[in-house]
Formats: C-alpha cells, sequence, structure tokens
C-alpha cells in the first residue's frame, strides 16, 4: 500500500480508467491463496508499506535495509509509536481496538494460539483452547496482552494505510471494487471462534465440505474444502456475523463482489470423507433473506455478483430480485451457440464484462490454446461482426475492445492483458494447489505504447466516465 499502490492509481487515472477490481486484500494463509484466509475481517499484513511506517517516524532507514523480518519491524515500529509524543495517536489505536473488537479480539488470540503451535490448525490445538473454555479464553487474554497487542497494531496500520490508499483513489476519482470470498476457511478465527455457525459434528470437525460440480474448469469439480454454514443458527441473530462481515468490505471498497453468489441460493456440499468433488448435493440457502437483511442493514452498498458456473432460473432470479449486476466472460463466448449468453451482443447493460478473470489464462494465452473448431467460431465472429479478417486480428488488442464496446455498465480488462502477456502471467489455474497467486509486475513492463493503446481503446468507446451502479 505504499508507494507503487498510488502510482498505480495515477496510471488508471491517465488512462481514464476510473475503477480498479482486486481479490480479496485478507490474512491469507502459506499459499498465498485470497479465498482461503484466517479472517473475514483481518488485512494481509503483508501489503503493509513500511516505508510509510518510515515516513511517519516509527521506523528509521537503517531498519528498512537491515536483514530484520517483517514481523519484527512491526514490532520495532509499534514500540516506536508508543513511545511517539503525536496527540491522541494511542487513542486512536485504542478506538481503533474497541470499534472492531467484534472480529479483533478473536483474531489477535487467534493468531497469538496459531504462532505458539507452529503454525497448526486450531482444532489441533490443546482441548481448552480448542473448545474455547471460558477460564482459559480470559486467562490467555491477560497472559497474551502484548502478543495480542502487537497483532491489533498491524491491523490498525493496515486499516490506517488502507483507508489512506481509498481517499486517493476517490480523490482521483477511481472506485475501488473488492471481492467477499462467499466461504471462510475451516483454519481460521471465524470458525474457531464462532464454529456454532457452521456445519461441524460434537467434535468440531467438518461433516460437508464446499465447492463446485464437474464443470467448464475441471473433469472431477473443485473441492474447496471451505466449511458450509449452519444457515439456521445464523438466521436466529438476523444473520449478524454475514453484516458485521459486509460491513467490513463496505468501509474498504465502493463496490463489492460476491463470489461464487450462486452459493447463496444454493451451494454444493461435498462429504468430507470424498477426495473429489463429484458426489455432492445441491443444498438450499436463504438467499432472499440475507440479501434483504444485508440491503436494510447497508442501503448504499453497491453489490455485484459472481454468478458464473452452473447457474439456474432460481439463482438468476435471486440476482435479478435485488437488481444485481452480474459478470460476462468474453472467452466462454465462442463455443459455436448462437445463444451463448456471453457473446457480446447478448450482454446487457446490468453487467460487468471481462475478457477473462484471474480464473482464466490471459487473452493471448486463451487465443493460443484455443481448439480449433472454438477458433473457427471466433474467426467467423469476428469477420462478420467487426469485418476484421483472420490474418488481422491483433491479440489482446482486438478482444479489449470487444470487452469496451459491450453495453456493459463496467468493462474489467486484467492487467496481464494490458501488458500484452501469455499464459506465463496467469494468476491461477482452479483445481490446482501449487504456483497460482504469485504475479507480479514491473514498472519496465509496461510502455509508452501499451499505456497508450489503452487509453485511447478507453477513450473511443466511452469509458472514461465513472460508473453509476446502485441495488
Amino acid at each position: 500500500m505504499g508507494e507503487d499502490a498510488f502510482k498505480f492509481i495515477d496510471f488508471l487515472a491517465r488512462t481514464g480508467a476510473s475503477v480498479w477490481q482486486m481479490l480479496p486484500i485478507n490474512q491469507p494463509h502459506g499459499d498465498g491463496s485470497p479465498y482461503q484466509c484466517l479472517s473475514a475481517h483481518a488485512g494481509n499484513q503483508a501489503l503493509i508499506s513500511l516505508e510509510i511506517l518510515k515516513k511517519q517516524g516509527w521506523l528509521t532507514e537503517s531498519d528498512l535495509s537491515s536483514d530484520i523480518n517483517r514481523e519484527d519491524l512491526i514490532q520495532k515500529a509499534f514500540n516506536n509509536f508508543k513511545q511517539s509524543n503525536i496527540p491522541h495517536a494511542y487513542d486512536d489505536f485504542l478506538s481503533f481496538c474497541e470499534r472492531e473488537r467484534h472480529w479483533l479480539d478473536d483474531f489477535s488470540l487467534f493468531m497469538v494460539f496459531r504462532a505458539h503451535y507452529h503454525l497448526t490448525c486450531w482444532h489441533d490445538w490443546p482441548i481448552p483452547i480448542r473448545l474455547r473454555e471460558k477460564d482459559v479464553i480470559r486467562q490467555a487474554h491477560i497472559d497474551y496482552a502484548d502478543k495480542s497487542s502487537l497483532i491489533k497494531f498491524s491491523q490498525y496500520i493496515f486499516f490506517q494505510q488502507w483507508h489512506a490508499l481509498k481517499e486517493y483513489a476517490n480523490y482521483r476519482n477511481i472506485i475501488l471494487f473488492g471481492d467477499i470470498p462467499i466461504f471462510v476457511s475451516y483454519d481460521s478465527a471465524d470458525v474457531w471462534a464462532r464454529p456454532e455457525l457452521f456445519k461441524l459434528d460434537y467434535d468440531l470437525n467438518m461433516t460437508v465440505v464446499a465447492g463446485v460440480p464437474p464443470d467448464y474448469f475441471s473433469e472431477t469439480g473443485q473441492r474447496w474444502g471451505n466449511p458450509h454454514y449452519d444457515w439456521d443458527m445464523m438466521k436466529i441473530d438476523g444473520f449478524q456475523w454475514w453484516l458485521e462481515r459486509i460491513r467490513t468490505q463496505n468501509t474498504m471498497f465502493d463496490m463489492v463482489r460476491i463470489d461464487h453468489f450462486r452459493g447463496l441460493e444454493a451451494a454444493w456440499e461435498i462429504p468430507v470423507t470424498e477426495r473429489t468433488a463429484i458426489k455432492g448435493v445441491w443444498v438450499k440457502a436463504p438467499g432472499i433473506d440475507l440479501l434483504k437483511a444485508i440491503k436494510n442493514y447497508l442501503p448504499s452498498l453497491t453489490l455485484i455478483a459472481e454468478d458464473l458456473g452452473i447457474i439456474t432460473p432460481e439463482v438468476n432470479t435471486l440476482r435479478d430480485t435485488f437488481n444485481l449486476p452480474g459478470m460476462k466472460i468474453l472467452q466462454f463466448a465462442f463455443d459455436g451457440s448462437v445463444d451463448n449468453p456471453y457473446l457480446p451482443e447478448q450482454i446487457t447493460e446490468n453487467s460487468v464484462v471481462y475478457i477473462g478473470t484471474h480464473d482464466n489464462d490471459t487473452t493471448i494465452g486463451w487465443y493460443i490454446n484455443l481448439i480449433d473448431a472454438h477458433k473457427q467460431t471466433f474467426y467467423s465472429y469476428m469477420q462478420n461482426h467487426l469485418n476484421i479478417d483472420r490474418s488481422a486480428i491483433q491479440m489482446p488488442t482486438d478482444m479489449i475492445n470487444l470487452a469496451l464496446a459491450s453495453k456493459a455498465r463496467i468493462a474489467i480488462i486484467i492487467m496481464q492483458d494490458i501488458l500484452h502477456l501469455d499464459s506465463t502471467g496467469r494468476m491461477n489455474i482452479p483445481g490446482t494447489v501449487e504456483n497460482n497467486w504469485q504475479w507480479k509486475f514491473e514498472w519496465q513492463q509496461l510502455s509508452a505504447e501499451m499505456e497508450n493503446l489503452f487509453t485511447n481503446a478507453i477513450e473511443r468507446h466511452h469509458r472514461n466516465t465513472s460508473p453509476k451502479i446502485t441495488i
């Protein structure tokens, strides 16, 4: 969240882009997946800018040039913060802790225990801690107060830096577009703190896990391994857990995508004993009641529905009842079907269009790897609709223009396509667990020609105005 993040906002503003969409920014596990996080609220400590802490006087240049690890540097910054003479600074920290205590107390203690027990899952901790016996937890808050305070401080500076970034983005007329994974990780502060809200057995083991059946991405489906919600328990207090989760995201973003939106209508439940996602069943979820509660709680909230995959009329009805924009993926459009909903002419205004998302190949990679039948369909489409001969096709430029020219209210172009990258720039391959979530770029990769191409495309299709989406 340091200089490069602000520089990226400047880049967007120069090109006329008005929306920056990003993956979830919560604290991930060791594999880095933003869809398997340690908390539904806590921010990723790795995004904290140490350079900003230096500018605030809490670290020195020698600190940053040393081989001290990040955690120890944040500890040093905390020590200096407590000794600083900035008026009301510590009071502001305490106010943050009080305001966010509904999740921060549990998360900080969870992280202390997790470090103490060598990053093992909470289910493998001693039984009194695993079961959160009141006397044990009360004493732990006392015994580990200093360590918990450090965790809280890291979250304090994360949110402090994030809100400064958001303020700058909005000043430059850039909307921040976030992402909420529909499920949370089993090994998370959320499940440890509130196991009664999830489908667990008497010993707090999962009985069923989340995923999706076989689809475009995988012949055996995707077994994500997240616990399912006990919706009956969540209804008792009016979905308070969800409302608090959404409130956190609403303070961080101008609009938020609900990942796997169809899971709010019905979710694929896989017996925990199954190694693949093939043998699962669809189980209904109270999506209407939940979305009503969210809308009543945060009436100005802007939500986007990730409505990809196996979508039924019931899912469409749920999305349309709340007038939520859905997602359209151009890479799915060219299977030869004349009524394919992802064809550009089928895309409606109340949509967000993509060439591909973080789960797809880059445009160049997709084009190279298209099977012959789909490639011929694509050639015919470009010739018949855009009068572009196959020999004149330019990737990814033509697909970027196709997305920007659509009726969709928002068009999202992944950075890898702006940089004209092939499959080596891919972010994630669904159904795999290794070598994902690691892509980065360097500013020297972004040539003046690439920036100008993107700028001109935005201007040509009149996309250089901020979108207005409401629910």
